[in-house]
Protein backbone atom coordinates (compact mmCIF):
# COMPACT_ATOMS: atom_id res chain seq x y z
CA UNK A 1 0.00 0.00 0.00
CA UNK A 2 2.94 2.56 0.78
CA UNK A 3 4.88 1.62 -2.63
CA UNK A 4 1.31 2.04 -4.33
CA UNK A 5 0.82 6.31 -2.58
CA UNK A 6 4.55 6.59 -3.56
CA UNK A 7 3.58 6.03 -7.37
CA UNK A 8 0.83 7.95 -7.28
CA UNK A 9 2.80 11.26 -5.57
CA UNK A 10 5.12 10.42 -7.79
CA UNK A 11 3.07 10.43 -11.05
CA UNK A 12 1.31 13.99 -9.83
CA UNK A 13 4.41 15.52 -9.64
CA UNK A 14 5.57 15.15 -12.90
CA UNK A 15 2.14 16.59 -14.16
CA UNK A 16 2.72 19.54 -12.42
CA UNK A 17 6.28 20.15 -13.27
CA UNK A 18 6.00 19.09 -16.83
CA UNK A 19 4.39 22.64 -18.08
CA UNK A 20 8.04 23.93 -16.98
CA UNK A 21 10.22 21.95 -18.51
CA UNK A 22 8.18 22.49 -21.80
CA UNK A 23 8.45 26.24 -20.88
CA UNK A 24 12.50 26.25 -21.02
CA UNK A 25 13.06 23.68 -23.64
CA UNK A 26 16.28 24.71 -25.16
CA UNK A 27 15.09 23.66 -28.66
CA UNK A 28 12.14 25.37 -29.28
CA UNK A 29 11.49 29.33 -28.49
CA UNK A 30 9.01 30.68 -25.75
CA UNK A 31 7.13 33.91 -24.85
CA UNK A 32 6.26 34.24 -21.21
CA UNK A 33 3.72 36.96 -20.49
CA UNK A 34 2.99 38.62 -17.20
CA UNK A 35 0.73 41.46 -16.78
CA UNK A 36 1.55 43.59 -13.58
CA UNK A 37 -1.01 46.12 -12.78
CA UNK A 38 -0.44 48.44 -15.78
CA UNK A 39 2.71 47.07 -16.61
CA UNK A 40 2.70 44.11 -19.29
CA UNK A 41 6.41 42.24 -18.95
CA UNK A 42 7.10 39.39 -21.75
CA UNK A 43 9.82 36.96 -21.83
CA UNK A 44 11.16 35.96 -25.25
CA UNK A 45 13.76 32.95 -24.99
CA UNK A 46 15.01 31.70 -28.52
CA UNK A 47 17.47 29.49 -26.53
CA UNK A 48 19.50 28.60 -23.59
CA UNK A 49 21.64 31.50 -24.55
CA UNK A 50 19.45 34.09 -24.88
CA UNK A 51 16.66 35.51 -23.15
CA UNK A 52 14.80 38.57 -24.01
CA UNK A 53 12.74 40.81 -21.28
CA UNK A 54 10.27 43.52 -22.14
CA UNK A 55 8.56 45.89 -19.98
CA UNK A 56 5.68 47.65 -21.68
CA UNK A 57 3.65 50.10 -19.21
CA UNK A 58 0.45 50.16 -20.62
CA UNK A 59 -0.65 52.53 -18.26
CA UNK A 60 -1.14 56.31 -19.95
CA UNK A 61 0.00 59.21 -17.10
CA UNK A 62 -2.62 60.97 -15.41
CA UNK A 63 -2.92 64.35 -15.70
CA UNK A 64 -3.34 66.36 -12.81
CA UNK A 65 -5.83 69.15 -13.57
CA UNK A 66 -3.50 71.96 -11.74
CA UNK A 67 -0.04 71.83 -11.86
CA UNK A 68 2.24 73.84 -10.43
CA UNK A 69 6.18 75.49 -11.10
CA UNK A 70 8.10 77.04 -8.73
CA UNK A 71 10.62 79.75 -9.25
CA UNK A 72 10.54 81.00 -13.17
CA UNK A 73 13.17 83.65 -14.26
CA UNK A 74 12.34 86.29 -16.83
CA UNK A 75 14.65 88.14 -18.60
CA UNK A 76 14.32 90.92 -20.93
CA UNK A 77 14.45 94.28 -21.69
CA UNK A 78 12.10 97.68 -20.01
CA UNK A 79 11.28 101.05 -21.84
CA UNK A 80 8.22 103.27 -22.18
CA UNK A 81 6.04 105.30 -24.55
CA UNK A 82 6.55 108.97 -23.72
CA UNK A 83 3.22 110.96 -24.35
CA UNK A 84 3.88 113.70 -22.20
CA UNK A 85 2.82 117.24 -22.24
CA UNK A 86 6.45 118.91 -20.76
CA UNK A 87 4.67 122.33 -21.43
CA UNK A 88 2.23 121.66 -18.92
CA UNK A 89 4.57 119.32 -16.96
CA UNK A 90 7.00 122.50 -16.74
CA UNK A 91 4.14 124.97 -15.80
CA UNK A 92 3.00 123.06 -12.73
CA UNK A 93 6.26 122.54 -11.65
CA UNK A 94 7.00 118.44 -12.07
CA UNK A 95 10.01 119.73 -14.21
CA UNK A 96 12.33 122.69 -13.15
CA UNK A 97 14.63 123.92 -15.38
CA UNK A 98 17.81 126.02 -14.35
CA UNK A 99 17.49 129.44 -15.19
CA UNK A 100 19.31 130.57 -18.71
CA UNK A 101 19.14 126.73 -20.16
CA UNK A 102 16.63 125.19 -22.33
CA UNK A 103 13.79 123.15 -20.52
CA UNK A 104 13.11 119.17 -20.20
CA UNK A 105 11.85 117.45 -22.96
CA UNK A 106 11.07 114.06 -24.63
CA UNK A 107 14.94 113.89 -25.00
CA UNK A 108 15.90 113.58 -21.77
CA UNK A 109 13.90 111.15 -20.90
CA UNK A 110 14.66 108.58 -22.98
CA UNK A 111 15.71 105.66 -22.16
CA UNK A 112 19.21 103.47 -22.81
CA UNK A 113 17.92 100.56 -24.84
CA UNK A 114 20.26 98.32 -24.08
CA UNK A 115 21.11 99.26 -20.37
CA UNK A 116 17.12 99.52 -19.51
CA UNK A 117 16.30 96.09 -17.66
CA UNK A 118 13.47 93.93 -16.67
CA UNK A 119 13.91 91.08 -14.39
CA UNK A 120 10.82 89.29 -13.14
CA UNK A 121 10.98 86.52 -10.29
CA UNK A 122 7.57 84.21 -10.08
CA UNK A 123 7.83 82.12 -6.19
CA UNK A 124 5.46 80.20 -8.43
CA UNK A 125 2.74 79.45 -10.99
CA UNK A 126 -0.05 77.25 -11.40
CA UNK A 127 -2.00 75.53 -14.55
CA UNK A 128 -5.75 75.01 -14.20
CA UNK A 129 -6.99 72.63 -16.81
CA UNK A 130 -10.21 74.12 -18.42
CA UNK A 131 -10.63 71.94 -21.73
CA UNK A 132 -9.11 68.77 -21.73
CA UNK A 133 -6.01 70.47 -20.69
CA UNK A 134 -5.53 71.79 -24.09
CA UNK A 135 -6.72 75.56 -22.88
CA UNK A 136 -5.84 76.48 -19.14
CA UNK A 137 -6.35 79.11 -16.74
CA UNK A 138 -2.22 79.98 -15.62
CA UNK A 139 -1.79 82.77 -12.28
CA UNK A 140 0.77 82.65 -10.55
CA UNK A 141 2.95 85.46 -7.86
CA UNK A 142 5.83 87.36 -8.25
CA UNK A 143 8.38 90.31 -8.43
CA UNK A 144 8.28 92.45 -11.59
CA UNK A 145 11.73 94.24 -11.14
CA UNK A 146 12.10 97.43 -13.47
CA UNK A 147 15.27 99.56 -14.46
CA UNK A 148 15.45 102.79 -16.85
CA UNK A 149 18.29 104.25 -17.44
CA UNK A 150 18.16 107.24 -18.79
CA UNK A 151 20.53 109.23 -21.47
CA UNK A 152 20.32 112.49 -19.95
CA UNK A 153 21.78 113.80 -16.36
CA UNK A 154 18.19 114.36 -14.41
CA UNK A 155 17.29 114.04 -10.93
CA UNK A 156 14.05 112.58 -9.49
CA UNK A 157 13.63 114.27 -6.05
CA UNK A 158 10.53 114.47 -3.44
CA UNK A 159 9.13 117.71 -2.60
CA UNK A 160 11.87 119.97 -0.79
CA UNK A 161 13.21 124.00 -2.12
CA UNK A 162 13.73 124.76 -5.79
CA UNK A 163 17.09 123.61 -6.28
CA UNK A 164 17.44 126.86 -8.63
CA UNK A 165 14.78 129.32 -6.60
CA UNK A 166 15.39 128.63 -3.11
CA UNK A 167 13.45 130.99 -1.43
CA UNK A 168 10.20 128.69 -3.07
CA UNK A 169 9.51 124.97 -2.14
CA UNK A 170 7.93 122.83 -4.46
CA UNK A 171 5.07 120.46 -2.32
CA UNK A 172 5.19 117.25 -4.89
CA UNK A 173 7.97 115.26 -6.60
CA UNK A 174 9.80 117.00 -9.55
CA UNK A 175 12.47 116.63 -11.80
CA UNK A 176 15.52 119.08 -12.90
CA UNK A 177 18.65 118.42 -15.08
CA UNK A 178 21.74 118.01 -12.59
CA UNK A 179 24.94 119.96 -12.85
CA UNK A 180 27.02 116.95 -12.82
CA UNK A 181 27.15 113.85 -15.74
CA UNK A 182 26.42 110.34 -14.31
CA UNK A 183 28.01 107.07 -15.19
CA UNK A 184 24.91 105.31 -14.01
CA UNK A 185 21.57 107.47 -13.81
CA UNK A 186 18.34 104.96 -13.34
CA UNK A 187 14.72 104.91 -12.38
CA UNK A 188 14.16 101.82 -10.19
CA UNK A 189 10.82 100.60 -10.09
CA UNK A 190 9.26 97.16 -8.21
CA UNK A 191 6.09 95.51 -8.10
CA UNK A 192 4.46 92.47 -6.33
CA UNK A 193 2.35 90.84 -9.24
CA UNK A 194 -0.05 88.89 -10.10
CA UNK A 195 -0.46 87.37 -13.62
CA UNK A 196 -3.61 85.84 -15.26
CA UNK A 197 -3.07 83.96 -18.41
CA UNK A 198 -5.53 82.11 -20.43
CA UNK A 199 -3.07 79.87 -22.29
CA UNK A 200 -3.44 77.06 -24.94
CA UNK A 201 -1.11 74.40 -25.69
CA UNK A 202 -1.05 72.41 -29.04
CA UNK A 203 0.72 68.99 -27.45
CA UNK A 204 -0.45 68.57 -23.86
CA UNK A 205 1.55 65.18 -23.19
CA UNK A 206 5.09 66.52 -24.36
CA UNK A 207 5.38 70.33 -23.48
CA UNK A 208 9.02 69.80 -25.47
CA UNK A 209 7.00 69.27 -29.02
CA UNK A 210 4.11 72.04 -28.49
CA UNK A 211 3.19 75.17 -28.92
CA UNK A 212 2.19 77.25 -26.02
CA UNK A 213 0.03 80.56 -26.25
CA UNK A 214 -1.01 82.70 -23.27
CA UNK A 215 -2.62 85.94 -22.91
CA UNK A 216 -4.08 87.80 -20.06
CA UNK A 217 -3.40 90.76 -17.63
CA UNK A 218 -1.88 91.38 -14.51
CA UNK A 219 -2.10 93.67 -11.71
CA UNK A 220 1.12 95.04 -9.37
CA UNK A 221 1.70 96.83 -6.27
CA UNK A 222 4.73 99.21 -6.10
CA UNK A 223 6.65 98.20 -3.20
CA UNK A 224 9.89 99.64 -3.72
CA UNK A 225 11.43 102.93 -6.20
CA UNK A 226 14.55 104.61 -6.52
CA UNK A 227 17.01 106.89 -8.42
CA UNK A 228 20.29 105.15 -8.33
CA UNK A 229 23.26 107.54 -9.85
CA UNK A 230 27.02 107.08 -9.95
CA UNK A 231 29.68 110.08 -10.46
CA UNK A 232 32.71 110.49 -10.06
CA UNK A 233 32.32 113.87 -7.73
CA UNK A 234 29.10 112.32 -5.29
CA UNK A 235 30.27 108.45 -5.88
CA UNK A 236 27.44 105.84 -5.44
CA UNK A 237 24.36 107.40 -4.08
CA UNK A 238 20.35 106.26 -4.14
CA UNK A 239 17.55 108.79 -3.28
CA UNK A 240 14.36 106.72 -2.43
CA UNK A 241 11.39 107.82 -3.13
CA UNK A 242 7.48 107.41 -4.69
CA UNK A 243 8.60 110.40 -7.23
CA UNK A 244 4.41 110.30 -7.79
CA UNK A 245 4.47 106.80 -9.43
CA UNK A 246 1.38 105.37 -9.55
CA UNK A 247 1.13 102.72 -6.49
CA UNK A 248 -0.63 100.29 -9.00
CA UNK A 249 0.48 98.73 -12.60
CA UNK A 250 -1.88 97.13 -14.30
CA UNK A 251 -1.05 95.16 -17.80
CA UNK A 252 -1.71 93.42 -20.87
CA UNK A 253 1.21 90.28 -20.70
CA UNK A 254 1.50 87.62 -23.12
CA UNK A 255 4.19 84.46 -23.72
CA UNK A 256 4.67 82.19 -26.36
CA UNK A 257 6.26 79.08 -26.36
CA UNK A 258 8.28 77.29 -29.11
CA UNK A 259 9.06 73.82 -27.52
CA UNK A 260 11.25 74.61 -24.31
CA UNK A 261 12.08 78.32 -25.85
CA UNK A 262 9.77 80.43 -23.57
CA UNK A 263 9.35 84.43 -24.97
CA UNK A 264 7.59 86.85 -22.60
CA UNK A 265 5.63 90.72 -22.89
CA UNK A 266 3.71 93.25 -20.91
CA UNK A 267 2.20 96.38 -21.98
CA UNK A 268 0.64 98.95 -19.36
CA UNK A 269 -2.15 101.25 -21.30
CA UNK A 270 -1.91 103.36 -18.65
CA UNK A 271 1.17 106.04 -16.78
CA UNK A 272 3.44 104.28 -14.59
CA UNK A 273 3.42 107.85 -12.97
CA UNK A 274 0.18 109.78 -11.19
CA UNK A 275 0.78 113.16 -13.21
CA UNK A 276 1.93 114.54 -15.85
CA UNK A 277 3.90 112.20 -17.37
CA UNK A 278 2.54 110.13 -18.70
CA UNK A 279 5.02 106.80 -19.66
CA UNK A 280 3.34 103.95 -20.63
CA UNK A 281 5.83 100.69 -19.81
CA UNK A 282 6.19 97.79 -21.71
CA UNK A 283 8.84 95.06 -21.49
CA UNK A 284 9.67 92.24 -23.57
CA UNK A 285 12.18 88.84 -23.09
CA UNK A 286 13.06 85.69 -22.37
CA UNK A 287 11.25 83.31 -19.55
CA UNK A 288 13.42 80.59 -18.16
CA UNK A 289 11.01 77.88 -18.19
CA UNK A 290 9.50 74.80 -20.21
CA UNK A 291 6.36 74.55 -18.90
Amino acid sequence: MKHFKRIIISISVCFLISPAFAQIDSTKSSVDTIRVGGMLIIKKGGGTDHTEVTVRNKRKQKKVNVSTSEMIIDLGFANWTDNTDYTAATAQQYIVNRPGQSGLNASDFKLRTSKSSNVNIWFFMQRMNLVKHYINLKYGLGLELNNYRFTSPISFKESSANPYAPATSISHPYVFRDSISFSKNKLAADYVTVPFMINFRSNPDNSNKSISVSAGVSIGYLYSSRNKQISSERGKHKNHGDYNLDSWKFSYIAELGLGPVRLYGSYAPNSIFDGVFKMMPYTIGVRLSNW
